[in-house]
């Protein structure tokens, strides 16, 4: 139970990625930290996304592609129990881009729930049970909405949620 993948992606427009964090956990440690922006399609951005994380199209012209991150994205988490603050949400964005792309999302093995570290969180009576609250609350640091930070708070969280279980 102690090694799984917590993940986090941020979005230009709708599902489409422009960023994207996975940290590995094994044994209860932190082992591998992984964060790269992508260029959504068109590099296209909503204005009210860039407002949320700051991420522009200026920052992600020359980045890869998702197809191109995709590879680091299987090694990471093929196999593993995948976390994220709101999974439904994190997954969607990763099964909507491979679809875009006509990558096998199936590859990865993974289980069609992930853990869910704001359900975790709502069940332990925490109001608000935003990352960013529950970070708070627990003494984790964060930087909310850009991605590696959000995705190592969240498998802080899941670590403290296992070690009080």
């Amino acid at each position: 139970m102690l090694d799984f993948a917590a993940i986090d992606f941020e979005t230009a427009v709708g599902y489409h990625a422009c960023a994207v964090g996975i940290v590995t956990v094994r044994g209860g440690t932190i082992v591998d930290e992984y964060y790269t922006l992508i260029q959504p399609p068109d590099n296209y951005y909503h204005w009210g996304t860039i407002r949320v994380h700051g991420i522009t199209p200026n920052d992600t012209e020359c980045s890869p592609l998702f197809p191109s991150i995709f590879p680091e994205i299987k090694k990471r988490l093929t196999g593993k129990t995948v976390v994220a603050h709101n999974e439904a949400f994190d997954r969607n964005v990763l099964l909507r881009n491979a679809q875009h792309y006509g990558l096998s999302a199936a590859d990865l093995q993974l289980s069609q729930m992930w853990e869910c570290t704001c359900k975790i969180y709502r069940r332990k009576g925490y109001k608000p049970a935003t990352l960013s609250a529950c970070c708070d609350r627990n003494g984790i640091a964060l930087q909310h909405h850009e991605a590696l930070s959000d995705a190592r708070g969240c498998a802080k969280l899941y670590l403290q949620h296992l070690q009080n279980c």
